[in-house]
């Protein structure tokens, strides 16, 4: 649907969920909370306007795809998106530049990541739904190896999850990315880590360091101001969480009636 105030904004809708939001004029607009947390992943990954090698499990109508080649140009993108339906009409809506660098696959995140090259991808952004919870799939240890092995040495991943307390699903990834990545740090509402809503929180994932002070600049200063957490406070919220296997795998829990919804 067309957003009124822009004259070439649209807002997407899945079940009557938000899923994405792109205006053609302002690529580097970003509307929703979460998306800007990831852009701000995509901002600090690299030194400003560096063209980086970027994957994203989950395309929507291709907000943050658009974003990088819009900041970053020069960079080439994979976006894997299992909707076909989806795809077709966002390239009949939403058309993307003929240089934007991007190449859409329409397939299955999971199989298309295991079948990916190695050492192939700077970032990999993750925000996969099955109607408003992430598959089981994507939710493992070895689809977590998989996504290490895809990623070259210094890369960083950076997933769009969901919950609210007591976390037992965002303490459940946190534990299985533990387990792959030396590194981890998580973006959410203070609201959403004080339990108080149901919500997104960024999870991030690398070998390599990772620039939180940059990032906590970032989401302190933003519109809609989130907190940076990694080291011990991440250790406490993991607890006693165990990684998840693939026989053990679920998906995430499902929001609580209007959690997301526009109306």
């Amino acid at each position: 649907m067309p957003d009124v105030d822009r004259e070439r904004a649209w807002l997407l809708t899945v079940d009557g969920a938000p899923q994405s939001y792109v205006d053609l004029d302002a690529p580097t607009h970003v509307e929703f909370e979460y998306a800007r947390r990831v852009a701000h992943v995509l901002d600090t990954a690299a030194g400003p306007g560096f063209p980086l090698d970027v994957t994203h499990l989950g395309g929507g109508a291709l907000t943050l795809p658009r974003y990088v080649a819009a900041t970053r140009p020069g960079s080439r993108q994979d976006v894997v998106e299992a909707d076909r339906g989806l795809l077709r009409l966002v390239a009949e809506r939403l058309p993307l530049p003929a240089d934007s660098g991007i190449t859409v696959h329409g397939a299955d995140a999971r199989q298309w990541l295991d079948a990916a090259p190695d050492d192939s991808a700077d970032l990999l952004v993750a925000d996969v739904f099955g109607g408003s919870r992430v598959p089981a799939h994507l939710t493992t240890v070895a689809y977590a190896r998989a996504a290490d092995r895809v990623l070259r040495p210094d890369g960083q991943y950076a997933a769009n999850l969901a919950d609210g307390a007591p976390f037992a699903f965002l303490r459940s990834q946190l534990a299985t990315f533990a387990e792959v990545f030396e590194e981890l740090a998580l973006i959410a509402e203070p609201a959403v880590l004080r339990g108080r809503r149901f919500g997104n929180a960024v999870l991030i994932a690398s070998h390599a360091p990772i620039d939180i002070a940059a990032l906590a600049r970032r989401t302190a200063c933003d519109a809609f101001p989130a907190r940076v957490e990694h080291g011990e406070p991440l250790r406490r919220l993991i607890g006693d969480a165990k990684a998840v296997r693939d026989e053990d795998a679920v998906p995430s829990p499902e929001p609580p009636g209007g959690a997301f919804s526009i109306g």
